[in-house]
């Protein structure tokens, strides 16, 4: 069964970029209740702890790096369908295949440096959501 949340991420070089509320007003736009949200720098720990799903692949540590090289802004997002209605908002993870209006498409800057995170199934949104929120820290 489909929940009615998601996870997302707005990645460093987006919020370097000064993007950041640009992308919570798409959001905001597309439907989406901002439940949770902060600004934080992961360390290289955090950062290889969220991604730990990747290490066997070779660009686990440059992933890493990344992540861990400035701060995101992580946030909880409820609608009807989030996840899929998420993922579409977003675009495809390389810029130059994503559609005309999505987050990607409009301020990624590579396929690596792709703007935003966002859960790719319902469990994965519930594991991200609670490593970065308590529960306390989630509105509703």
């Amino acid at each position: 069964m489909a929940t009615n949340r998601t996870f997302t991420m707005i990645k460093p070089e987006a919020v370097a970029a000064g993007n950041a509320g640009k992308i919570i007003d798409m959001i905001i736009e597309a439907g989406f209740k901002v439940k949770a949200m902060k600004l934080r720098h992961l360390t290289k720990e955090e950062a290889g702890k969220f991604y730990e799903v990747h290490a066997e692949r070779p660009f686990y540590g440059e992933l890493v790096d990344y992540m861990s090289g400035g701060p995101i802004v992580a946030a909880i997002l409820e609608k009807e369908n989030a996840v899929a209605d998420f993922r579409a908002l977003i675009g495809a993870t390389d810029p130059a295949e994503a559609a005309e209006g999505t987050i990607r498409k409009q301020f990624a800057t590579s396929k690596a440096e792709n703007a935003v995170h966002g859960s790719d199934s319902d469990e994965n949104a519930e594991i991200e959501s609670n490593f970065h929120f308590s529960a306390e820290e989630i509105v509703g």
